[in-house]
């Protein structure tokens, strides 16, 4: 995953240990998905880990990819996504809003948004 420039990353307020971002938008496109401001060590100070919103779009895919090094949580805001995972993309399964999914690292994985109508907007941890 490519990195976010200091001029992309938006400010954070801090206040004896707590951080805080207010509103935010859109700042980067990554692999068929927008990701919305969030926090990370670049403006929270946050050592190992990361936070931020993703959205794919009606009928959007990202392309099959592997996260080196590194977990990823997401919980499923709005929407449906079908995973295909595996070595060979072999496996799948699907997700909607109110679900929580966990990616070990180096798990092959291809993102599909299932609808043509309505986007999967999703909350990201790593």
């Amino acid at each position: 995953m490519s990195e976010i420039s200091r001029s992309d990353v938006a400010p954070a307020e801090g206040h004896d240990g707590i951080v805080t971002i207010r509103g935010g938008g859109n700042v980067r496109g990554w692999n068929g998905i927008q990701y919305k401001t969030g926090l990370s060590e670049k403006n929270a100070g946050a050592r190992q880990l990361s936070m931020n919103v993703a959205t794919i779009p009606p009928g959007g895919v990202a392309a099959a990819h592997i996260h080196v090094g590194f977990e990823v949580m997401l919980y499923i805001l709005q929407g449906r996504v079908r995973h295909e995972y595996g070595p060979s993309l072999e496996l799948v399964v699907e997700n909607e809003a109110g679900d929580f999914i966990f990616i070990e690292p180096g798990v092959p994985h291809e993102v599909f948004n299932v609808s043509d109508t309505e986007p999967v907007v999703a909350v990201v941890a790593r």
